[in-house]
């Protein structure tokens, strides 16, 4: 394999997994707003959708070049909910 064949494959791969994260950090952000949308209105939410896309992210980070993202906790979404009113 010629070099500008194996930088090119490595280059396409590295933004496969920039855009699979753009898309799964975008996503996450969805559900943190939909969290926080049902806390405000005093209705019960869960954090589960968002940790299940957290963990598909830091899997994705393990293989390099993507950051990681913390774990959300119910506590993190009251929090933001009664300091963002």
């Amino acid at each position: 394999m010629s070099v500008h064949k194996a930088i090119t494959e490595h280059v396409n791969n590295q933004n496969k997994k920039i855009n699979h994260f753009l898309s799964l950090d975008h996503l996450r952000e969805m559900y943190i707003n939909e969290a926080l949308t049902l806390c405000k209105a005093g209705k019960p939410f869960t954090t589960e959708k968002i940790n299940e896309v957290t963990h598909q992210i830091n899997d994705l980070a393990r293989q390099g070049i993507i950051p990681t993202r913390k774990l959300v906790t119910d506590e993190m979404v009251r929090g933001f909910a009664l300091k963002n009113q």
